[in-house]
């Protein structure tokens, strides 16, 4: 009988300890599953741009939202206009209005859903821990592009307006790189 608890205790802590791994690990894979495909609107990293630009062209928005940090944070363009398939680059200026360090993470989503396998990054500052010092401004980055697909797309063929949308919030636990910048921030 002994034995038997034992191993219903045991199973038990395993299921507790699957469990835990799970929830932690279901964040990350959600993410890396959105990226890959696009979907709910989460823009895809490209290796390379596309080799076609077309004639149609496209407006990007920007919309910048900070969750509860002492910060400013904005795109230094509203909106730009890129054919499709041509590399755009947009800047954003985050300043730390504390006396504090932040430790705050990006996430982005693009509107409408439907654009969000087309509206595809070659380099961003998203889903990377960012440690910005008190009164610091830091610039980042975000080079993207608007795959030529989207034009034969049923679904996403009168696309004419995008708007890519980047939310900071706060990271806890953040581990400063040893070189003390982020991979894409400039310190400012």
């Amino acid at each position: 009988m002994k034995d038997r608890k034992n191993l219903v205790a045991l199973i038990c802590a395993a299921v507790v300890m699957g469990m835990t791994g799970a929830a932690f690990a279901a964040v990350p894979l959600y993410r890396l599953f959105c990226q890959v495909t696009g979907f709910d609107g989460t823009v895809k990293k490209a290796e390379s741009a596309p080799t076609q630009i077309l004639d149609q062209s496209v407006l990007i928005r920007f919309d910048t939202n900070v969750r509860n940090l002492p910060m400013d944070f904005k795109a230094e363009q509203v909106s730009q206009r890129v054919r499709i398939g041509e590399t755009g680059m947009a800047y954003f200026k985050v300043t730390n209005t504390s006396d504090q360090p932040i430790h705050a993470t990006a996430a982005y989503n693009v509107v409408p859903e439907r654009a969000g396998p087309y509206f595809q990054k070659l380099q961003c500052f998203c889903f990377e821990g960012q440690e910005i010092g008190p009164g610091e401004t830091k610039e980042f980055p975000v080079q993207y592009f608007v795959a030529p697909e989207i034009a034969t797309d049923a679904e996403s063929k009168g696309v004419r307006e995008i708007t890519l949308s980047y939310t900071f919030f706060p990271t806890k636990g953040f581990q400063q790189a040893a070189s003390g910048q982020s991979a894409t921030g400039k310190a400012g």
